[in-house]
């Protein structure tokens, strides 16, 4: 399949964090508790946590808090969060933590550029040496993502020059004749953080090696078992995974690595590491002009979207290997979903959609982004899941910390970012993906093209996009129509506009001028989700979505266990705004099944009486103490209204 975009032939870039101003009712909150509530507890869980302290490199053998593998990269998605907040906001404060971080990191960094505290204090003497387990090159990933945002936020280079330093050494590694030839990483990020870093610098070199370590994954003689051979020993993670060795393909799956990237087809393994590889790949496949990887992103993503995403948008139903199961494998009671594969599902989507010009892709971002990655904090923006369940049976809460802390600050940089993914734009077209209110400035074709938007999304269709800046020549205003959209209507500069969809937006091309006001509106009401039937745990259920959110119910507002709940065919969906909880709560007549004996199993039917249900979004759930919920509510087809 070629590569192409509808929109100009051309592949969309998101705008820059600074030409992007969030001004909007539902995120500016939870942009600013980010930066006053978010950022600076994360920052104390980091101190109090050891990965701070960990940097002066004064551990030794026999003390408490032995440094762990992925210390660095818990810092580093850290401080990327925090250079996004700072890119918009100055804080004297964060600013000066950033800084003692960034001088602890240059401390600990080694003569030759190597910079991993684990291998350094702990293990000296083995760094490199297990590339499939030791984490060395995923940290250092995301030590050059956070250093690109750092620079481009600030105008320090103290962490670019730290990272380049790193980078230059592994590429001196990974070289023809190397110690490292053919090898690649066991968790996938350095190839992310080598792009970010390509960009930053202008250095074609980091491209480079990234691409190398696409290209030799999953080609035989595989590198993995090859280095465990030459090592001698089971690895970081053997302990945990004693029969690697016996099965050494699904354990090759578990990274991606069974097969040279080109020819995968099927999502499989551990499903945050896949949503890094493939994000990778789609920022490498456009610039190759790489039709077979392309191919194989499209085969990934029907296979991910279509086959194994659940309603929330999160990925990886598998908790044995935090990963994906098979096709319309979909439990409910031991959903894994964790937050850092939704997250990584919302790069790669954005990803996908700048090179294809299509709409969809946005889509699965934003459910992702509302449902399977806002649910994974809660509201006051201190605890949270690892893990995003389906259901509860009321003995599950969010966490304010984890010994893997990788969600958190995961979650933090990509609320901190929200702004490059509301946007994109080619050489002549500013497209608009998400409705948050506020205001982009485009540049196109060196023409600035400035937009104001203003909304009450998610709760609320009618967007108004006003011109304040136009070029002199004709450009393109692109609005996306999610796929749920209906009853769509379209006013330009007063004037009733013809609704043309096409992959997924709706575009108008002409000479815009200063005060042109575009009105975009669709309905946005309750509606009824059913799962295909091969997905056995939703067999017999229904959900509730409303717009882009996926809605479930809590014990809290249902009388006791909602699991006793079903919804009659047919039965109207209401909907209303609850003050207290700042939602549109949606509610409908459904039916209590009661217990008509004590026993476990009984031949006695259950009684019933009518109930009224109320659904909040899935987002807010856990928030009210430790409640029962469900997403996929029993559908009762012998009742109906």
């Amino acid at each position: 399949m070629a590569l192409h975009t509808h929109l100009t032939g051309a592949v969309a870039r998101p705008l820059p964090i600074t030409s992007v101003v969030i001004d909007d009712a539902f995120w500016s909150p939870r942009i600013e508790q980010g930066r006053t509530t978010t950022l600076p507890t994360q920052e104390q869980q980091l101190r109090t946590g050891g990965q701070f302290e960990a940097l002066s490199l004064s551990w030794k053998p026999g003390d408490a808090n032995e440094p762990h593998i992925f210390w660095e990269s818990d810092i580093a998605k850290w401080i990327e969060a925090a250079s996004y907040s700072l890119a918009k906001r100055p804080d004297p404060g964060l600013d000066a933590s950033v800084d003692e971080a960034v001088a602890l990191l240059a401390g600990a960094q080694q003569p030759d550029g190597y910079l991993n505290v684990y291998y350094t204090v702990v293990r000296p003497g083995e760094r490199f040496t297990d590339l499939r387990d030791g984490h060395e090159l995923y940290c250092a990933g995301h030590l050059m993502e956070a250093a690109a945002a750092h620079q481009a936020a600030t105008g320090k280079t103290t962490l670019l020059t730290i990272v380049r330093r790193y980078a230059d050494l592994l590429i001196e590694q990974f070289a023809p004749g190397g110690p490292l030839e053919g090898g690649y990483d066991g968790h996938q990020e350095i190839e992310l953080g080598l792009l970010r870093l390509a960009e930053a610098t202008g250095e074609g070199k980091y491209r480079t090696l990234a691409r190398k370590m696409i290209n030799d994954r999953g080609t035989q003689p595989f590198y993995f078992e090859v280095e465990e051979q030459r090592r001698g020993t089971p690895g970081y993670f053997g302990f945990v995974f004693p029969e690697r060795a016996k099965l050494a393909q699904r354990f090759r799956e578990y990274n991606q690595s069974h097969a040279p990237v080109r020819k995968q087809r099927d999502a499989v393994g551990h499903s945050v590491r896949a949503m890094y590889m493939y994000s990778a790949m789609a920022d490498l496949a456009p610039d190759l002009h790489d039709d077979p990887m392309q191919a194989a992103l499209d085969a990934l993503w029907s296979s991910t979207t279509d086959r194994k995403m659940y309603l929330t948008g999160g990925i990886g139903a598998d908790p044995s290997i935090e990963g994906f199961a098979g096709d319309f494998e979909l439990p409910l009671d031991s959903a894994y979903a964790e937050t850092c594969a939704a997250i990584g599902l919302v790069f790669w989507a954005r990803r996908m959609a700048a090179n294809t010009g299509e709409g969809r892709y946005i889509d699965v971002l934003e459910r992702a982004l509302y449902n399977g990655v806002l649910a994974g904090a809660s509201a006051e923006g201190t605890h949270y899941f690892y893990g995003n369940p389906m259901l509860s049976r009321g003995d599950i809460t969010r966490n304010a910390w984890f010994g893997v802390a990788c969600c958190p600050p995961n979650f933090a940089r990509l609320v901190q970012s929200l702004e490059t993914y509301a946007y994109a734009q080619t050489d002549d077209a500013a497209i608009v993906n998400l409705y948050m209110s506020g205001a982009a400035t485009f540049d196109l074709n060196g023409q600035a093209l400035g937009l104001s938007v203003q909304s009450d999304y998610p709760w609320s269709g009618h967007i108004e996009v006003t011109v304040n800046t136009a070029p002199t020549v004709e450009t393109e205003i692109a609005l996306r129509i999610p796929g749920w959209a209906r009853d769509v209507t379209l006013r330009v500069a007063g004037e009733a506009h013809e609704v043309t969809v096409e992959s997924g937006y709706v575009r108008v091309r002409r000479a815009w001028r200063a005060g042109d006001v575009v009105t975009l509106s669709f309905a946005i009401e309750p509606r009824i989700t059913r799962a295909r039937p091969e997905v056995d745990a939703a067999a017999g259920r229904v959900a509730l979505e409303r717009g882009p959110l996926v809605y479930c119910l809590e014990g809290v507002d249902n009388e006791g266990d909602v699991a006793q709940l079903s919804i009659a065919d047919g039965a109207a969906l209401r909907d209303a705004w609850d003050d207290e909880l700042q939602v549109i709560r949606v509610t409908t007549d459904g039916t209590r099944h009661l217990s008509a004996s004590p026993s476990l199993y009984s031949p006695t039917r259950a009684s019933t009486e009518d109930a009224t249900i109320t659904a909040v979004p899935y987002y807010q759930w856990g928030n009210r103490g430790k409640s029962t919920m469900e997403i996929w509510i029993r559908e009762d087809e012998s009742a109906s209204f």
